[in-house]
């Protein structure tokens, strides 16, 4: 009998109607039966500084608890300036803090790229993974999902209209999944 994986996804776009929140819904709903992914959001997280740390907000503890509460994570990423949004990147070092104690550690995780440009956020992606190296975060190598185009994949209620992407991210959840088992701690 297989286990049930809880995933904590990371949507790094705030807009109302981003491609990146259509695409981690999708993802979602193509996520094999072991998976259950389910967003973390992170709009309300102050900007992450140490001094707060003596007494964390409370959003800031919510959030770690909830990373903590997951068998692996998601992050689903739109491109800013080849990098990833200041939104995203504060999310990572809330949940990294304080030292040595950080929510991320040992999770494997996925990362998927959303982009209206032609290249899908090749460097948010890359840059994202970086990062994750250091948060001992073993990301998913292969497949790789830089997902260009994004205005074209949804109808106007937000869903996943092209088959071929629909494949292509039904074969990466399945791949994700099997990574999850492959990397999950004990």
């Amino acid at each position: 009998m297989a286990i049930e994986r809880k995933v904590a996804v990371l949507v790094g776009s705030l807009r109302k109607e981003s491609y990146n929140r259509k695409m981690a819904h999708s993802l979602a709903k193509l996520a094999p039966g072991t998976l259950k992914p389910g967003i973390v959001e992170i709009a309300a997280l102050t900007l992450y500084n140490e001094d707060e740390d003596v007494h964390p907000p409370a959003v800031w503890v919510e959030f770690r608890e909830r990373i903590r509460a997951a068998d692996a994570v998601l992050f689903v990423t739109p491109e800013y300036n080849r990098s990833v949004p200041g939104v995203l990147k504060n999310a990572i070092d809330v949940g990294s803090r304080p030292y040595g104690k950080s929510a991320w550690a040992g999770k494997p995780g996925a990362v998927v790229s959303v982009s209206p440009g032609a290249i899908g956020g090749f460097g948010a992606n890359h840059h994202l993974r970086q990062s994750l190296v250091f948060l001992d975060v073993p990301v998913m190598q292969q497949p790789e999902a830089y997902i260009g185009n994004a205005a074209s994949l949804f109808d106007k209620e937000g869903n996943l209209t092209n088959d071929a992407t629909r494949d292509f991210l039904t074969k990466f959840m399945g791949s994700f999944a099997t990574w999850i088992e492959t990397n999950a701690k004990a």
